[in-house]
C-alpha cells in the first residue's frame, strides 16, 4: 500500500533550494525528478516577474552547469537544472527511495508532499535522511486509504482542492457552465493560467486515484 509522507525544510539544508533561494522573489515549484544516468535532474516550475535576473542568478552558482528554459507560460517558465556534480542530499533521497513528487514548493521554506509505493520505500527514505543528517520536519505520514473531516485527500495541495471546490460550487463544470474562468481568476485572486493549472491538475490526479487505482486493485 502507498504511503504519504509530509515534511518542510529549510532551502539552505539541501542543495536545490539553497541555489534557486539565491534570488528570493519567484514563487517556486518542484515540478518532477528525473534521474539520468548517473545524474539527477530537477524541473522546476518559476512564477515571478524578474525570469532574466533568476536565470542568470541560477546559472552563475558554482554547483549548476546548465540552467535551461524549456517552456514559459505567462508569468511562469519550466526549468530543467543540470549539476557539475550530483549532490548528496534530499532530492537523491526522494531518487533513490522512487518516490513520486506530490507538491514540492517554496523559498526560504520548502513543502514537500511525496508518495513512496510502500512502508520500505519510505524506510529507505527514511535512512537516507538519518545517515545524511538531512534536517527535516516531518508533518505527518498516512495511506490513500486514509480520510480526513472533509473526505478523500486525493494527494491535492490546498490550493488544488480550493480551486476544485469553488469551480464545482459555481458550475464551471455543468453543463451548460455557468461560470468561466476569468469568474474564478477573480475570486481566487491569482492568474488564470494558475487557476486552470491547479484544475488540470487537481482533476488529473483524482482520476488517477480513483480509476488506476481501482482498475489495479481489480487486476
Amino acid at each position: 500500500m502507498s504511503v504519504i509522507l509530509e515534511f518542510t525544510i529549510n532551502s539552505k539544508d539541501f542543495q536545490l533550494g539553497e541555489v534557486l533561494s539565491a534570488q528570493n522573489t519567484m514563487h517556486l515549484e518542484l515540478e518532477r525528478i528525473v534521474p539520468t544516468g548517473d545524474m539527477t535532474m530537477p524541473f522546476v516550475w518559476a512564477t515571478g516577474k524578474s525570469h532574466d535576473v533568476f536565470g542568470e542568478t541560477v546559472q552563475a552558482h558554482s554547483a549548476v552547469k546548465e540552467f535551461l528554459a524549456l517552456d514559459k507560460v505567462g508569468d511562469s517558465a519550466l526549468y530543467r537544472i543540470a549539476w557539475k556534480d550530483d549532490p548528496t542530499d534530499l532530492i537523491e533521497a526522494i531518487a533513490a527511495s522512487d518516490a513520486v513528487v506530490l507538491e514540492a514548493r517554496g523559498r526560504k521554506e520548502w513543502t514537500f508532499r511525496l508518495r513512496f509505493l510502500d512502508h520500505d520505500k519510505l524506510s529507505s527514505f527514511h535512512n537516507f535522511i538519518i545517515e545524511h543528517d538531512l534536517p527535516i520536519h516531518i508533518d505527518k505520514t498516512y495511506t490513500l486509504t486514509e480520510t480526513t473531516e472533509r473526505g478523500h485527500r486525493f494527494d491535492l495541495s490546498q490550493e488544488q482542492r480550493e480551486a476544485l471546490v469553488l469551480a464545482t460550487r459555481r458550475g464551471y463544470f455543468a453543463t451548460p457552465r455557468e461560470t468561466s474562468l476569468e469568474d474564478l481568476t477573480e475570486e481566487l485572486d491569482i492568474s488564470e493560467q494558475a487557476v486552470s493549472n491547479r484544475i488540470r491538475r487537481g482533476n488529473e490526479k483524482i482520476l488517477e486515484q480513483v480509476l488506476l487505482t481501482s482498475a489495479h486493485d481489480l487486476g
